[in-house]
């Protein structure tokens, strides 16, 4: 299902826009890289970014909206989004008016419940570990309705600002190695201990779980007592090990578990099984309501799928299962989200253009044919070292039963001369 109006996107940020001037920026996205979309981050969250070409050679972002969200949409709720500073120029607007001037389409960026100023203000509505302590304030849990009604709100507002499709990061569960700043850990967390770490047991989680057949309390004693065995001083365990449970004192050389990064539900403790499970439906649900909500401001929402994050991002090197086969771990299953939203885009970050290829090619077969597929590629480090490599894994990624639209991420994070690869990699689609 290719999309002629939008198939090929770089990322951008209103700050890139700002520095270098809106028409400056479109020439080198729309003109000189032939990309026929612009998606911009219309609120984001915390970061301190390298800038190569920015007037700030590290530039630090807050959490926040680049627009004034219409007051009505977030009257009578809790959480309302912080606004950034010059959002009142209205910056957004003055971008769809000059991509629409040059026949481009507009996407707006948005980042839902990844938010440390909404969560360290109100830290009720953040993810609850299983040793019950609120220790993720960047990540707001899709379960509690304030959350969901300020997703819902968030969207509108956004699709409202005029853009042709909204595309929603982190409208998911947050994973415990992002979940705040300067995070140390002086304990060996194993893949299992790591995920454990990073699941919600909050009331709302629990009782969707319990009417959904899971034993809620179950479940968080058990992740309790396999992290805690950790804290405590025994050896992770290792991933293909037969019992979890049973790890005590595992040699710390043991070749046991192929990939230390890799995880499957098989090897969750039954409870914690059961209770994993009934996350998805909490994250497919929502995605639907911000999906219906953006379709009545007259846009599409794009469901970003950040496995390949998890699995690439460090080094862009991802072993193990596919990324649509450990979206469970966000408590996303594509084939459920993609029935209830029209598009979705996956985060292509590894090296070899075989891996990009199977993994693309699972997620085209795993969403509905109604559903549009984006893959999202770095043109620079750390998995791309040449426009011959990012053309072959352009080719790669929209080859036969491919995505239909690959994006390039990100404008302002790398330098120009790595942007100059974009041309030759379009010239590559299939």
């Amino acid at each position: 299902m290719k999309s002629p109006s939008s198939a090929a996107s770089t990322y951008v940020f209103v700050e890139d826009l700002r520095a270098e001037g809106v028409d400056a920026v479109l020439d080198r996205i729309l003109g000189g890289y032939g990309c026929d979309t612009v998606t911009v981050a219309a609120a984001y969250h915390r970061a301190r970014d390298v800038t190569p070409h920015g007037p700030a050679r590290v530039t630090l972002r807050r959490d926040g909206t680049h627009f004034v969200p219409p007051v009505e949409l977030f009257a009578g709720l809790r959480l309302v989004p912080p606004v950034r500073a010059g959002a009142e120029e209205e910056p957004l607007s003055e971008l769809r008016r000059r991509t629409a001037e040059r026949g481009a389409a507009l996407h707006g960026w948005t980042v839902f419940l990844h938010n440390t100023t909404l969560g360290l203000a109100h830290p009720d509505v953040t993810q609850l570990n299983c040793f019950g302590d609120r220790a993720a304030p960047a990540d707001l849990c899709p379960a509690h309705p304030d959350v969901r009604a300020y997703a819902v709100a968030l969207a509108r507002s956004v699709a409202r600002a005029g853009v042709d499709a909204v595309v929603a990061e982190s409208l998911h569960y947050g994973i415990f190695g992002h979940g705040y700043h300067h995070e140390r850990a002086f304990v060996t967390l194993g893949p299992l201990e790591e995920f454990l770490l990073g699941l919600c047991f909050c009331p709302y989680c629990g009782e969707r779980a319990e009417a959904a057949g899971a034993d809620a309390e179950a479940a968080r004693a058990e992740a309790a007592r396999l992290v805690g065995r950790v804290l405590d001083g025994a050896e992770p365990w290792l991933t293909g090990a037969a019992d979890p449970g049973a790890k005590v004192g595992v040699d710390p050389g043991s070749t046991v578990g192929a990939d230390p990064r890799s995880l499957t539900v098989a090897d969750l403790p039954e409870a914690v099984a059961v209770y994993v499970r009934t996350r998805t439906d909490t994250v497919t649900s929502l995605a639907a309501a911000v999906a219906d909500a953006v379709a009545e401001e007259g846009a599409r929402l794009v469901f970003l799928d950040l496995t390949g994050a998890v699995k690439g991002y460090a080094d862009g090197r991802p072993t193990g299962a596919l990324a649509v086969d450990e979206a469970w771990r966000i408590g996303v299953d594509a084939a459920a989200v993609g029935a209830v939203v029209p598009g979705y885009a996956v985060l292509a970050y590894a090296r070899e253009p075989e891996r990009i290829a199977a993994d693309i090619t699972a997620y085209r077969a795993a969403l509905p044919d109604g559903c549009s597929l984006r893959a999202v590629l770095r043109p620079g480090v750390p998995d791309t070292d040449s426009a011959e490599r990012l053309a072959v894994k352009t080719a790669a990624a929209t080859g036969p039963g491919g995505a239909d639209a690959v994006d390039f991420y990100h404008y302002g994070l790398v330098p120009f001369p790595v942007l100059d690869r974009i041309p030759l990699a379009l010239a590559a689609r299939r």
